[in-house]
């Protein structure tokens, strides 16, 4: 643990690097509010927190900036002082729900970019997961001589269609038939769990319902993932090298997929730098929140951006928005 003056003067070079992302010097701190002791105070605190692994002296003659554990304390320190928590709810979010409206996908796109522009980096949100969400309705539409469309409503409130084809040439009655035989097969049933459904001795003379439960059941199997803002990120990195890594990532669904359950599996709901485990992320910084539907964890929301971001915008943007979307996903 640090002793108060410590504490104030880390947190001090941390919003100073923040604000400026030039390393930071004693001069500067030692007029920065809660500080005000003297410079040569403020240089033997630096170089002590410099021992300790929380700040980092990039040139000799430079000052200081902060390292992964630096950031740390600094973000436990804002969340203990309930700066983590969802403010009151500014009018650009009370805006863009009130004119949200539509299927959920569209929604989750356009969530991303709320939160890009409400904290000016990346944002990653991970939509609602068809994994357990049971099937409320479904119908079959038929579309034309051998392709038919398969609609089903989840529990989650996410609309899955899916186009099916068949060699069979398919007709009104046909079509009608296998979607009263699809719907006592499937609803109420989880998307995982149609893989082994039964659906009678007929089963094999059907392909029509074969096919529809197939990509039903296919829809299961993946999350759906929105970015906006990825080429904010750019311009935080000079190295060409090390922007086209972070962008690359973005690219990769399941990878981006996967470190945000990781992080959430953690109990964290901020991954600094190394934290993330994804090595060309080690200059970059998660903040994450869950959303909640009908008491299940339906999604999740976050702000990537390096790992000198505004933490306290980002956790306050991402914890307000969340609120939100769990508000018009459950009464909607």
């Amino acid at each position: 643990m640090l002793d108060e003056r410590k504490a104030a003067i880390l947190s001090a070079v941390v919003q100073e690097y923040i604000e400026t992302a030039q390393p930071v010097g004693s001069g500067r701190i030692a007029a920065a509010p809660g500080v005000e002791v003297s410079s040569a105070t403020v240089r033997n605190e630096m170089a002590a927190l410099e021992d300790a692994g929380y700040l980092t002296q990039p040139h000799t003659s430079a000052g200081r900036i902060p390292t992964d554990k630096g950031y740390r304390f600094f973000v436990d320190r804002i969340r203990n002082d309930g700066l983590g928590t969802a403010p009151s709810e500014p009018q650009a979010v009370r805006d863009f729900f009130n004119g949200a409206h539509g299927q959920i996908e569209a929604m989750m796109e356009r969530t991303s970019e709320l939160l890009t522009r409400l904290t000016d980096w990346t944002a990653v949100v991970v939509g609602p997961s068809a994994e357990q969400a049971t099937v409320r309705s479904v119908q079959l539409v038929d579309l034309s001589s051998h392709i038919a469309m398969v609609v089903a409503v989840l529990s989650n409130g996410v609309i899955e269609k899916r186009t099916v084809e068949v060699q069979t040439e398919l007709t009104a009655a046909i079509v009608d038939d296998a979607g009263r035989r699809l719907t006592r097969a499937v609803e109420g049933k989880t998307l995982l769990n149609l893989g082994g459904t039964n659906i009678g001795p007929s089963a094999h003379s059907d392909p029509l319902l074969d096919a529809a439960i197939a990509a039903l059941s296919a829809a299961g199997r993946r999350a759906e993932l929105y970015v906006g803002g990825a080429s904010r990120l750019a311009g935080a990195f000079e190295a060409v090298d090390q922007v086209r890594d972070v962008l690359t990532i973005l690219e990769e669904q399941i990878v981006v997929v996967s470190l945000i359950r990781d992080v959430l599996d953690r109990g964290m709901r901020v991954a600094i730098g190394n934290e993330t485990g994804v090595e060309p992320l080690t200059d970059c910084s998660l903040v994450i929140a869950p959303f909640v539907v009908e008491g299940d964890v339906a999604g999740t929301i976050g702000v990537l951006g390096p790992t000198r971001m505004d933490y306290s915008q980002a956790l306050s943007a991402v914890a307000v928005v969340s609120k939100r979307l769990e508000r018009e996903l459950n009464e909607g």
